[in-house]
């Protein structure tokens, strides 16, 4: 629908109140509603999913089409990246949100900060998710109303070929409203609790959810050490409870991202109950650490198992967690992914303990010899020592091919003493190229950062406290973060209009015409920014 079909559509109702609502004018209700596309939660799920659907189909035919998100953790924080997207970008294709629950058990708890173990409360994802979206299409609404007042003023000077650019780029008008990929962790519970989470986030605009194999009580970070898996059915039962979510709620294509945790994870605090031999349990069963029993007076309350006509005893630890054998986690991955993708998954998550690209493409190759359109989320995490594991990888490869390393130690690459040398210019070239390359090789569809806002918030703030509370003073704030601003086009130098000031002016002269008392005036010190 275009500007003047929406303005058209608003005069209708306006019309027929024969008077009664003539204080009420058509083209600003038009306004409103252009600056308020989405009404509810569900529409930017329903809207969302869509993206995400379109773009799983467009990598599917060119790798190179693999999409990118940062994990946000205020909603300031993801609208000032959309915005920052779309000025240097031109369009947000491509580019989507993620909602780390390490993040929110961080910074967004009520407890104060937590780490990642499923700690904090349930209701403050859904919340997050709530407040991404408020911030986002806040960024609509400003940016349509200064479009809108631009087309005023064409309109007050008599540009009619001004006026013709404007609506024109009003009725293409792109929206800052993305999809969110948000983490439900391990589900907080049971199935039942997974699935009363789920719409709650559904209902917030959650169009994909990403859940993992760990227990949901004693649940950890994946980049930290003690994970717990669960057997297959009791996590599929999880996947479920979420696609039933969706489907109540009218996202048939809503999007679940199925997480395993199995390389790093070397307990279970199941043995998963089989039905007959070769099954899914007997098959994760298979990979319990077991010792034969010969004599049963040895056993004391121990649980035992049938392997191959013998009587095994699994190893169990003084937690009362079985472990697994060594070396089997790419194994146990595999079966993950590709009975996750079986049983209602859309994309894979495995989280690996370091970026290398032909690990996961180890695994992803024998996935896909089952599933053939198999595609990872991957996590790019700040948990890994990037700079180190890509010049060892680097140092690596030139022992490989028989060049000389005699000029560096491999224990101590992360030192600045090697930055600008050729082997560090490969590997930081290889970062570069990481996300394309994985993409290629490794069936990489979406690449994030999941924690990279809660470090720039902490590495900018360490480099304004420096300066400031230092003998730059003042200085140190206008030249490194308000003089930067303004060279470099950062929309909330004027920070009373980011916040909504003129779209609250607006609204008044809608309400009470010339009588509205409007903060945007002539004493406003954001005039200052003018230029």
């Amino acid at each position: 629908m275009t500007y003047q079909d929406e303005i058209a559509r608003a005069r209708t109702p306006i019309d027929a109140q024969q008077g009664r609502w003539n204080g009420i004018d058509a083209e600003s209700v038009a306004r409103m509603r252009l600056q308020n596309r989405f009404r509810t939660g569900l529409d930017i799920a329903k809207y969302t999913a869509g993206i995400m659907r379109r773009d799983m189909a467009a990598y599917d035919a060119d790798p190179a089409a693999y999409t990118q998100s940062l994990g946000c953790w205020h909603g300031f924080i993801a609208q000032q990246k959309m915005i920052s997207i779309k000025k240097h970008f031109g369009s947000t294709k491509g580019r989507y949100l993620y909602l780390s629950g390490w993040m929110v058990a961080a910074l967004r708890s009520e407890f104060g900060p937590l780490p990642d173990q499923s700690m904090h409360e349930k209701t403050s994802v859904p919340a997050l998710i709530e407040e991404l979206y408020t911030f986002l299409k806040q960024a609509d609404a400003r940016e349509l109303g200064m479009m809108f007042r631009d087309l005023d003023h064409a309109r007050d000077t008599g540009n009619e070929v001004e006026v013709a650019r404007i609506q024109h780029a009003i009725d293409q008008y792109e929206t800052h409203v993305v999809p969110i990929i948000a983490d439900i962790d391990a589900g907080f519970g049971n199935a039942e609790a997974t699935y009363l989470l789920a719409k709650k986030m559904i209902e917030a605009g959650a169009c994909a959810l990403q859940i993992e194999n760990q227990v949901s009580d004693e649940k950890q970070c994946g980049h930290q050490d003690g994970k717990v898996t669960v057997p297959h059915e009791d996590f599929l039962a999880k996947v479920r409870a979420c696609r039933y979510a969706f489907m109540e709620l009218g996202v048939d294509d809503g999007i679940i991202v199925t997480r395993t945790d199995s390389l790093g994870a070397g307990l279970t605090k199941q043995i998963a109950f089989s039905r007959e031999p070769g099954d899914l349990a007997d098959q994760y069963n298979a990979f319990l650490d077991c010792e034969e029993i010969t004599d049963p007076s040895q056993l004391r309350g121990d649980v035992v198992i049938e392997r191959d006509g013998k009587l095994m005893r699994p190893k169990r630890l003084p937690s009362n967690l079985f472990q697994f054998r060594e070396g089997t986690g790419a194994d146990r991955c595999v079966l993950d992914c590709i009975t996750s993708l079986q049983h209602g998954a859309d994309l894979l998550w495995i989280e690996t303990e370091k970026p290398h690209i032909e690990q996961i493409a180890s695994m992803v190759d024998r996935i896909r010899a089952v599933v053939p359109d198999a595609k990872l989320v991957y996590n790019n995490s700040p948990s890994f020592n990037w700079t180190l594991n890509f010049r060892q990888q680097a140092y690596d490869r030139w022992v490989e091919q028989g060049l000389d390393v005699s000029a560096y130690d491999r224990a101590r690459l992360m030192s600045a003493d090697y930055d600008g040398t050729p082997l560090a210019e490969e590997a930081d070239e290889r970062i570069r190229t990481f996300q394309k390359d994985a993409a290629a090789r490794a069936g990489i569809f979406h690449h994030l950062i999941t924690l990279p806002t809660y470090h720039t918030a902490a590495l900018s703030t360490d480099n304004l406290a420096k300066e400031y509370f230092g003998e730059a003073g003042m200085l140190g704030y206008v030249r490194n973060v308000q003089r930067q601003e303004i060279r470099q086009g950062i929309a909330c130098v004027k920070h009373q209009n980011m916040s909504g000031s003129d779209i609250g002016d607006d609204h008044k002269e809608y309400f009470a015409g010339e009588a509205a008392l409007k903060a945007g005036g002539v004493h406003n010190t954001m005039n200052q920014f003018a230029a």
